[in-house]
């Protein structure tokens, strides 16, 4: 069931931009955080201390915070526990732990398969994996690319399986795109991974499957042992709370085999550290070196239970600032409510934007199954300047390739970027309505300019 006006009026309520006036579409990037959340912040810090090993109470107290955070984190996934989860300070260096763990895993011949649809935190790691690092090491590794559909931003799932073959070690995909809005079919995806039959490490004969969940996670329901994911990676600042805090989900095995991102700290073992020899850390805290962002990882397991308060996702109870674990179908519940809220408001933008003259929408057309967003250009307008004079009219849109700059890049876009606009949980039809209405007004005061035959418009719109 769809969120109504009242409910999002209430849920408006709990945050402060709402008092300024700003039509906030800009939530691809960073979504904004209720009051509840900062207030929790304040509320810790009487018990502020470091987690692990020490004995005051303060200390006891902030750790089994921090430790029922990550079972927050894990149950909300589908994850089977805490032992799946690592915290890092965004999606990108999850994404770049992943590519370390594995760096002294791959062969000669190997190959890495990502697509041009990616954000380039998933894309770059393994450029640079591929075509420096290991290069370095006399080690050749091949990276491939699949493409993607220019008219509907689907991938090219037919391309991607051309790809994959015996010596695929790793197949990384965007789980939902934050430009052209595309969502690669995820169980597909696995399936093309375990066509490949590459042995790896642990005795599994296929590839293993990362996915960028940054777009993904925030509106849409995530179990990944139904997905059968191996690696997943989000960040909590486009899930309402403040910036700081990222996630990789890895299979636990995984995680087991692999050697950690980041050496020292938390991530050696109690008194295991000898000339000759150091001792890890369990599980999760092997991948958690030096002092972690407690606080910041508190308040982010928090942001979920407030989510399932804020969207009535359980009507029977308050979960924010408790502990109890989340029912899956609480989870479900609460996701699908935000899903088809954010969807709705996603095709409602779209079918006000298509009439305005010399706009170009990218990827899919309106009712197709896309992330909340909506990436545009306007014939005869550079998207920053276009950006700039939505801000003049109090909409807040983004400008830019988006970090998704093969894509603009393949699209033939010049320069290599769009003006986006991307809603959440608290935006309101109202809010879509004053953004489309920004958009033609602007426009309107500088009609298209003339399609030079064989120039750069003309390539575009075919």
């Amino acid at each position: 069931m769809d969120l109504t006006e009242p409910d999002i009026a209430r849920i408006r309520e709990q945050f402060d931009f709402d008092r300024s006036g700003r039509v906030v579409t800009n939530n691809a990037a960073s979504t904004q955080p209720p009051r509840q959340l900062l207030d929790l912040y304040r509320s810790l810090t009487p018990f502020y201390e470091n987690v692990h090993r020490g004995q005051s109470d303060a200390s006891r107290y902030t750790t089994d915070r921090f430790e029922s955070s990550y079972d927050t984190i894990a149950g909300w996934l589908g994850a089977p526990s805490r032992r799946s989860i690592a915290t890092y300070r965004n999606t990108t260096e999850a994404i770049n732990a992943v590519m370390y763990s594995l760096l002294t895993e791959f062969r000669d011949g190997d190959n890495v398969v990502t697509t041009m649809l990616e954000h380039n935190s998933n894309y770059v790691p393994w450029h640079g994996l591929c075509r420096e690092i290991l290069p370095r090491f006399g080690r050749r590794v091949e990276l491939r690319i699949a493409r993607f559909d220019h008219r509907t931003g689907e991938l090219d799932l037919d391309h991607l399986a051309s790809l994959v073959d015996a010596r695929t070690k790793l197949v990384c995909c965007s789980g939902a795109s934050n430009f052209l809005g595309s969502k690669p079919p995820l169980p597909i995806v696995r399936a093309i991974a375990d066509a490949g039959g590459y042995p790896q490490p642990t005795g599994e004969r296929r590839a293993r499957l990362l996915v960028d969940g940054a777009q993904l996670v925030p509106s849409s329901f995530v179990d990944v042992q139904a997905l059968d994911v191996d690696y997943l990676a989000f960040s909590f600042h486009k899930l309402l709370a403040p910036f700081g805090v990222g996630v990789l989900y890895a299979k636990e095995h995984l995680l087991e085999q692999s050697l950690p991102f980041l050496y020292g700290g938390d991530m050696i073992a109690d008194g295991q550290v000898t000339p000759d020899a150091v001792g890890y850390n369990g599980l999760p805290w092997k991948y958690s070196a030096g002092t972690p962002n407690i606080l910041g990882v508190i308040v982010s397991a928090q942001a979920l239970r407030l989510a399932v308060d804020l969207v009535g996702g359980d009507p029977t109870r308050m979960h924010f600032r408790s502990e109890d674990p989340v029912p899956g179908p609480v989870v479900r519940r609460t996701m699908d409510r935000i899903g088809e809220h954010t969807a709705h408001l996603t095709r409602r933008a779209m079918d006000g934007l298509s009439g305005v003259p010399g706009l170009r929408m990218l990827g899919g057309p309106p009712g197709t199954p896309r992330s909340p967003l909506v990436a545009f250009t306007v014939a005869g307008w550079s998207p920053f300047e276009l950006a700039a004079e939505l801000n003049r009219h109090g909409v807040e849109s983004r400008a830019g390739c988006h970090c998704a700059t093969l894509a603009h890049h393949d699209l033939g876009l010049d320069p290599p970027a769009s003006c986006r606009l991307s809603f959440y949980l608290y935006n309101s039809n109202a809010d879509v309505d004053r953004a489309v209405d920004a958009v033609r007004k602007v426009v309107a005061h500088r009609p298209p300019a003339p399609t030079p035959v064989g120039g750069r418009h003309r390539r575009e719109a075919a």
